[in-house]
C-alpha cells in the first residue's frame, strides 16, 4: 500500500534564483505589453500587394482619425469603410447619429476625397459592439458583390490586437485581416506604467484580450438579421 519515492526539491538558493528569473521575465513582459497590444501588421493578401479596403473604427478621437488619414495618403487603399454604432447620449439636434457616420464625415472634411468613404453603422447594442460592427461590415462587403480576400482594420493603440482578433472571428479564415494602430495621445507605449491612464488602458485591454482568446466563441450567424444572434462578446 505504500512505496518510498524520491522527490527532488530546489535548495533555498535554487528557489531564490527561480523567483528572480520568473520576476525578471514578468517585468520584461509587462514592459513590452503595450507594444504587443498596439499591433501593427497589415494584411498581405493573396497577390502580396496588401489589402485594398481599410476599415476605420469610428469611435476613434480626432487624433486617431488624423493618424488614419496619414495612412490613407500613402495611396495604397481603394476604399474606406467606417464602423461603429449609435453615439452614446445622441440627440436629434446632434450632427451624427452613429460613430461610423461621424468618422466618415471627419475623413471627408479633412481631405480624403480621392477614394470612396462609406459609413456602415451597426445597430444599437449594450455589448457585442466590436464584434457586431465587424459582422455588419462583413455583411456589407459581401453585398457589394466584390470578392474581398484581405482587409486592414485601423484601431486605437492598445485596443488594436483585440480588434484584429474579433474581426478575424467575424470575417472567417478566408479573409486576411491586418491591423494598424493609432498611437496613444495621453501616454507613451514604451512607458505606459508611468501614468494612471496608461496603466488602466493596458491592463484592461490585456485582461479583455485574454478573456477573448480563452472564453469567447462567435455565435451562430443569422442570415437575415445577424446582430440578433449575438448574445456574448468581448467588446
Amino acid at each position: 500500500m505504500f512505496r518510498r519515492r524520491q522527490v527532488w526539491l530546489p535548495t533555498w538558493s535554487g528557489t531564490l534564483l527561480l523567483v528572480v528569473v520568473l520576476a525578471s521575465s514578468g517585468l520584461i513582459a509587462l514592459r513590452y505589453l503595450a507594444g504587443y497590444l498596439a499591433a501593427g501588421d497589415p494584411a498581405t493578401a493573396r497577390d502580396g500587394r496588401g489589402a485594398r479596403t481599410l476599415i476605420v473604427e469610428g469611435w476613434l478621437e480626432e487624433d486617431g482619425l488624423d493618424a488614419a488619414i496619414a495612412v490613407l495618403r500613402r495611396g495604397r487603399y481603394e476604399r474606406i469603410v467606417t464602423s461603429g454604432g449609435p453615439i452614446d447620449g445622441w440627440r436629434e439636434g446632434q450632427r451624427w447619429p452613429t460613430y461610423a457616420e461621424r468618422a466618415a464625415d471627419y475623413l471627408r472634411r479633412h481631405g480624403v476625397e480621392s477614394i470612396p468613404v462609406v459609413a456602415v453603422p451597426a445597430p444599437e447594442s449594450a455589448r457585442d459592439r466590436t464584434f457586431l460592427s465587424a459582422v455588419v461590415v462583413h455583411d456589407w462587403l459581401v453585398r457589394q458583390g466584390n470578392a474581398v480576400d484581405a482587409v486592414d482594420v485601423f484601431s486605437g493603440a492598445v485596443h488594436a490586437r483585440r480588434s484584429r482578433l474579433v474581426y478575424r472571428l467575424a470575417f472567417g479564415p478566408q479573409v486576411d485581416v491586418g491591423i494598424l494602430a493609432a498611437p496613444p495621445r495621453r501616454y507613451a507605449l514604451e512607458r505606459w506604467w508611468t501614468t494612471s491612464e496608461g496603466a488602466k488602458a493596458v491592463l484592461d485591454e490585456a485582461i479583455s484580450l485574454a478573456w477573448t482568446v480563452c472564453c469567447f466563441s462567435p455565435p451562430a450567424p443569422d442570415p437575415d438579421q445577424p446582430h440578433r444572434a449575438l448574445r456574448r462578446s468581448p467588446g
